[in-house]
């Protein structure tokens, strides 16, 4: 093997530091700014997306912040419609409870009266009725017809003792 034979020991070595001196200069002065210019270049892209992100935030902080004041106005608009209609609903409510209670009175006022007539229709009715069955009874345990007149005094006067 070459590498091994100690005659080429010298011109391997100074063949060796040519290479590495050359390779050294190239990477200094050629790829090393390469390099740095972009990591350079790299490093501003990045602070300007840092820079641009946090401007982005800000901005969104300030659409939240926007967004959340137009829903606390939305809620308490929305707070004082409910409250509106519940009043309007509250007072459309109480006034149809007034109209009802106006008009089932007067349908109780009403139907009293009826009662009151066809109570009234069904006494004169059943002292009619009274009349003619005591007129009746009064036959047939005398045999002779009783006085109208006097059968109706007397079935009035029971009448009116009723309780």
């Amino acid at each position: 093997m070459p590498q091994l034979d100690v005659s080429t020991f010298l011109p391997q070595v100074v063949w060796l530091v040519i290479t590495f001196v050359t390779l050294f200069l190239i990477m200094w002065k050629v790829a090393g700014p390469r390099v740095g210019n972009t990591l350079e270049t790299r490093q501003r892209r990045i602070s300007g997306n840092l820079d641009k992100a946090a401007g982005f935030k800000k901005e969104a902080e300030a659409v939240l912040e926007a967004y959340e004041r137009a829903m606390n106005e939305a809620r308490a608009e929305a707070g004082q419609v409910i409250a509106k209609a519940g009043a309007e609903l509250s007072e459309k409510v109480s006034r149809r409870e007034a109209e009802l209670a106006k008009r089932l009175t007067a349908e109780i006022a009403e139907s009293e009266t009826r009662i009151e007539k066809a109570v009234s229709d069904a006494i004169n009715d059943i002292g009619q009725v009274a009349v003619e069955a005591a007129g009746q009874v009064v036959r047939k345990l005398t045999g002779e017809d009783a006085d109208e007149g006097a059968v109706g005094a007397a079935v009035d006067q029971a009448m009116k003792t009723r309780p």
